[in-house]
């Protein structure tokens, strides 16, 4: 196709491209996003939720495309078989880089509902993006600090429940909730510093995962465990957009929640977080071995 192009004009290309496709897209999000604020029917509020999903859809499937018209990309993908768009997941993955995110969209795009993610309260003011995530239903947390709730005991576990609220309208139209256990990118650096039991890999944060579960319990009983590895070497959302990256791999490993992690009271109940935080380990230990195992099938093959 446009493989030919230099490298600096491919990814101004598409990033122009991805910019004019969602400056075509947001205003006919926007009038749906309106129209279920103001029309009280649940069903019609239902038909508006998916034909939003659909227009993000789109986006995500049009900027794919651009990266087949641009691009040469040799996709190793591994575990798609049971994936399913009528079911609700929890997907967590390795974070190497920023272009992990529209990897992953561009393998899991139309395979299984939408990717959405646990927001800051505060983002919801962020231009443009602020409202689409509000649109597209992204719940947004609210979190108490330790100062706050030392000063108004009385709002102990409200930010569960204003999640919770946020949560019920997932329980009609099923979701995938997307969240980087690391929390951040890995650098070699950064995993010195935590002093990481890991080779390739940060320490989890588990309260992030167990907030989701105490969240949504009731509707999510399945994990997406996936892995990403740039056999060439990490590169950048940029390099990305350019066509830098000749290869990725993504391993992703189906998993059942155990179901005492389904709406646990994690902040409350010590025995079930030592619980929770030695199986996120565990899963974090089986994932670090998989990183190696496929290096070392790549760098056989």
């Amino acid at each position: 196709m446009l493989y030919f192009l230099p490298a600096p004009l491919k990814g101004s290309l598409a990033a122009l491209l991805i910019l004019l496709n969602t400056l075509l897209l947001f205003p006919i999000l926007l009038i749906v996003a309106i129209a279920k604020l103001l029309v009280p029917m649940s069903g019609f509020r239902t038909l508006c939720t998916v034909i939003l999903n659909r227009i993000a859809w789109l986006w995500t499937g049009f900027n794919n495309c651009l990266m087949d018209l641009f691009h040469k990309v040799h996709w190793d993908v591994r575990g798609l078989e049971e994936l399913d768009k009528d079911h609700w997941y929890f997907v967590t993955c390795n974070h190497q880089t920023w272009a992990d995110i529209p990897a992953i969209q561009y393998v899991l795009n139309n395979r299984i509902p939408l990717l959405k993610f646990f927001l800051k309260k505060q983002l919801i003011w962020v231009p443009f993006l602020g409202i689409a995530w509000w649109a597209l239903d992204f719940p947004f947390m609210h979190r108490h600090t330790k100062e706050q709730l030392a000063r108004r005991p009385e709002l102990k576990g409200k930010d569960m429940e204003a999640t919770q609220a946020a949560c019920e309208k997932f329980r009609y139209t099923p979701v995938t909730i997307f969240n980087f256990m690391e929390g951040t990118r890995f650098t070699e650096a950064k995993r010195q510093r935590q002093h990481s039991p890991y080779r390739h890999l940060l320490k989890p944060r588990a309260g992030g995962t167990a907030f989701v579960l105490q969240a949504m319990g009731e509707m999510i009983h399945t994990m997406l465990d996936v892995t990403i590895v740039y056999p060439d070497g990490k590169a950048g959302f940029w390099d990305y957009l350019c066509g830098r990256i000749d290869r990725i791999v993504i391993d992703i490993q189906t998993r059942e929640i155990p179901e005492q992690f389904l709406g646990m009271d994690y902040g409350n109940d010590r025995a079930v977080r030592t619980e929770f935080q030695r199986w996120v380990s565990q899963l974090w230990a089986e994932k670090d071995a998989r990183i190696d195992e496929l290096k070392t099938e790549l760098k056989n093959a």
